[in-house]
């Protein structure tokens, strides 16, 4: 046999077995209960795991206020005052929650109205099918831009993209989640992520050196070459695994995909042009001075505008789906608009409900003190490790990328590791910018797995739009090979760029 056919068969042969691999995750993960239950299931665990903790008189010392917290038990009095008395502010006060359904108000009227369809129609089914995938990770990865908000703009529209291009629209969402989710901390333009995670960074740095400051363009160079880097591994895992293994698309979605009339062709026209009119006003208020949009010094970052992005985003598509109704004649009284908000929330009721679920574990697991036991003692056995040069820094990406299982928001988890870890690698010489890459790349890469992610449960609501059968086994199995395929890749990229002396950030190297 020659060695093509050699090399061929072992391709094939690795395919079949990571199919095949991926195909037991799914069909394990699917014989999970609903993800309401499950979260049901692991508050209980957290209620019995927290009194064992309290028996045994557990206690961990806070690493940014040296506070000594002990194990709090959720089955006692006071924990079951707390599971009383929270369970509605857990449930009201969780911020995903707003910021999804405030979203979909305007993603919504948008899709209604027809406006997002045919913008795809007229824009990206003339683009080179070949170039569609690359241009939704593409997409989804700039998308932090407007922070969370991407969880739930960029897959939504992404599933719709390929669906109407007659791919498979769940190959499509897991695209679009894997830029918005595994890199969502890569961008080509500095936002408001670098400059959180810098400010935790420097006030850690402070304990060591009191001068010491981390910019929130630091990682910028690393950040930004990471944009094509994971924009092509994504591409790449999306055409040659993700949706070959999916097959053909046969579910019941029945959309006829008709052309675009001159009407549509107008209204996109107007919705484009009030598009620019909104742009232009919030130009103009962020310009003017002593705008209330921008910081003391008149900057961006960080800003009021970054911290509002949300509501902005909001009535950018209000503004343009309501000129784009009003001309189609879709919307022809206020009343109209109301009505297709509505509309869109009523999809929203099943993820309404798993939210309630999701909130009263995430803040059983906060209020008893088990995570940061948990951050801070994983922290500890690293250290107690004693390891040296790159490995020991490659192996608290690893620890990162685990504890992002239990522990979603990434300012929350820096908030943690940053005092513990940035000054033990100062003592080493490791800058510690460098060190906050390496934190990045692992915190990005694992949160379209991590069931605590509050976006999961709303990726997993729009693919049983597309498709029924699908459950928690069938997302994560999906974009298991993302998750896996970015961190290595990252993990390379660190390892290049520390070798090689590439600088992270403008002059910023490895060591201090």
């Amino acid at each position: 046999m020659s060695e093509e056919n050699k090399n061929g068969n072992n391709t094939d042969n690795g395919e079949q077995q990571s199919k095949g691999l991926l195909n037991v995750i799914e069909k394990i993960g699917n014989k999970l209960p609903e993800p309401f239950f499950i979260f049901i299931y692991l508050a209980g665990i957290v209620m019995i795991l927290s009194m064992i903790f309290h028996w045994f008189g557990a206690t961990v010392e806070h690493p940014g206020t040296g506070e000594m917290l002990e194990i709090k038990s959720l089955l006692s009095f006071e924990g079951l005052e707390f599971i009383l008395s929270s369970m509605i502010s857990n449930f009201t006060g969780f911020a995903p929650l707003g910021l999804v359904l405030v979203m979909m108000f305007g993603i919504g009227l948008a899709d209604k109205v027809g406006l997002l369809e045919t913008a795809i129609k007229s824009s990206i089914l003339k683009a080179p099918k070949s170039l569609i995938t690359y241009a939704v990770v593409f997409v989804g990865i700039l998308g932090n831009i407007a922070s969370d908000a991407a969880f739930v703009l960029i897959p939504p529209l992404a599933a719709m993209v390929f669906y109407t291009i007659g791919r498979h629209p769940l190959a499509g969402l897991a695209a679009g989640f894997a830029g918005a989710g595994s890199g969502f901390t890569a961008n080509i333009l500095v936002t408001g992520t670098d400059a959180l995670l810098s400010g935790i960074t420097t006030e850690a740095a402070k304990s060591i050196d009191e001068s010491f400051i981390v910019t929130p363009v630091d990682n910028y160079f690393f950040m930004a070459a990471s944009v094509f880097i994971m924009t092509i591994v994504g591409g790449l895992i999306t055409d040659k695994l993700v949706e070959p293994r999916l097959g053909e698309y046969k579910g019941n979605v029945e959309k006829e995909v008709n052309e675009v009339t001159a009407l549509e062709l107008r209204g996109l026209r107007n919705a484009v042009i009030a598009a620019l009119i909104y742009i232009a006003v919030v130009l103009l208020l962020i310009f003017l001075p002593g705008s209330s949009l921008t910081n003391e010094d008149g900057g961006l970052i960080p800003s009021p505008l970054l911290s509002n992005i949300v509501p902005i985003i909001l009535l950018l598509f209000i503004t343009v789906g309501s000129a784009y109704g009003i001309t189609t004649k879709k919307i022809k009284s206020q009343n109209d608009v109301v009505t297709y908000m509505a509309e869109s929330i009523k999809g929203m009721a099943g993820y309404i409900v798993l939210i309630f679920a999701a909130a009263q574990f995430i803040a059983y697991f906060n209020w008893s003190n088990l995570g940061t036991w948990i951050a801070v003692n994983s922290a500890d056995a690293l250290i107690s490790i004693n390891l040296t040069g790159l490995p020991i820094v490659i192996a608290f990406s690893v620890l990162m990328t685990l504890l992002n299982l239990i522990i979603f928001s990434g300012s929350a988890q820096w908030a943690l590791m940053a005092p513990i870890f940035v000054p033990m690698f100062m003592l080493l010489d490791y800058n510690p910018a460098f060190i906050q890459a390496a934190y990045r790349i692992a915190d990005s890469s694992t949160s379209v797995i991590t069931p605590l992610n509050p976006y999961i449960l709303l990726v997993l609501a729009v693919m049983r739009n597309y498709q029924k059968n699908t459950g928690l086994g069938t997302l994560i199995s999906m974009m298991l090979p993302y998750a896996l395929s970015f961190f290595g890749i990252w993990v390379v990229m660190l390892i290049i760029f520390a070798l090689l002396g590439i600088p992270f950030g403008p002059g910023v190297g490895v060591n201090m």
